[in-house]
């Protein structure tokens, strides 16, 4: 068995969670003004996705997913250290949803805290954890990404309303064997356009009231052309950034998985980074923006389906409100897990 050295930390497993509830173009399109079928798909690549049910939150999705991750890593949750959730659909304002992981889980001997840095909030906690990781030899993190948009939307809406759906992806963080696990990582914010994603009611700025639900300051608000304008610029330079620091090339990445914001925008981006190369995994077109679940989601998916093999270069890529950027390079470790049959389906 080759040794297991505590510099070298990675992903040891992964899990997924989608609500059952899916709901396809037509069911969107009769409810959103001035949305067909035809335009959805033309515009988004995005064909259904799923929304939770009434009594379901952020943290049951959460739950489902961190549950599958522990299973595929073998790992029990007592020896769970750190339990972090990225999400900006939180179940309340207060306690952080990861502590409501906590106690369905059960897993009282971790710490456990939010982030929100929206749909790259999973990336950047994965780079925390990995640090958390390895200024303790031995220890564990559970890492989840989950969030339910359908709560926030804004059905009058059709730039945003056709875009998101629910969903949660989970991984767990320890040693792995030396020249595997996270390489490289890169983060970068710019807050002079955080108006391009937002919501802006229900905070200290704005407290919820008549006025603010009136106004639909809650529902989730998106300036699309300048999203993907800011993307396109920002992204690709700063993908060079990270595989310059860690010597290598575009051509050299076996696995890109990306934040899945809608279809169209996934192709130029890998194609403006270099990466077309790579094998770019996606989910979008049966699920949506998932938000902070995208790329946990994604690689989920690509894990249990045996695509990543050991030695395999991967990148993770995302980006969201805030706006927030982060990158992480890994070499993936271990044997495909034994697929559960239901991961697809919720």
């Amino acid at each position: 068995m080759e040794a297991v050295v505590s510099s070298s930390v990675g992903i040891l497993g992964t899990g997924s969670w989608v609500p059952t509830r899916a709901l396809s173009n037509e069911e969107i399109a009769r409810r959103v003004p001035g949305a067909s079928p035809e335009w959805i798909v033309r515009k988004t690549a995005i064909r259904s996705r799923r929304f939770a049910a009434a009594e379901e939150a952020t943290s049951d999705l959460a739950v489902h997913a961190a549950t599958r991750a522990l299973r595929d890593a073998g790992l029990g949750v007592e020896r769970v250290d750190y339990l972090i959730v990225s999400t900006s659909t939180p179940d309340q304002p207060q306690p952080p949803t990861a502590c409501l992981v906590q106690e369905r889980l059960g897993a009282y001997g971790a710490a456990c805290f939010d982030v929100n840095a929206v749909c790259a909030g999973f990336v950047h906690a994965l780079v925390l954890a990995r640090s958390l990781v390895a200024d303790r030899p031995g220890t564990h993190a559970l890492v989840v990404g989950a969030d339910v948009y359908s709560r926030i939307l804004d059905f009058e809406d059709r730039r945003t309303a056709v875009l998101l759906g629910d969903g949660a992806g989970a991984a767990v963080v320890g040693a792995v064997p030396a020249g595997r696990g996270v390489i490289e990582y890169e983060m970068a914010s710019r807050g002079d356009a955080g108006d391009l994603i937002r919501v802006s009611a229900g905070g200290s700025r704005l407290p919820a009231s008549a006025a603010t639900l009136a106004e639909g300051g809650h529902f989730f608000r998106m300036q699309g052309r300048g999203v993907t304008e800011l993307v396109l610029q920002e992204v690709p330079p700063f993908v060079d950034k990270l595989l310059a620091r860690a010597g290598v090339d575009p051509a050299d990445i076996a696995h890109v998985v990306p934040h899945q914001p809608n279809g169209m925008l996934l192709d130029e981006l890998v194609r403006a980074c270099g990466l077309t190369a790579a094998r770019t995994h996606r989910t979008v077109e049966e699920y949506a923006n998932t938000g902070s679940a995208s790329v946990p989601l994604t690689l989920d998916h690509a894990n249990r389906a045996g695509r990543l093999s050991d030695g395999d270069l991967v990148l993770l890529l995302a980006f969201g409100g805030g706006m927030s950027f982060g990158a992480c390079l890994l070499r993936w470790s271990g044997a495909a897990s034994t697929p559960i049959a239901s991961t697809q389906d919720g």
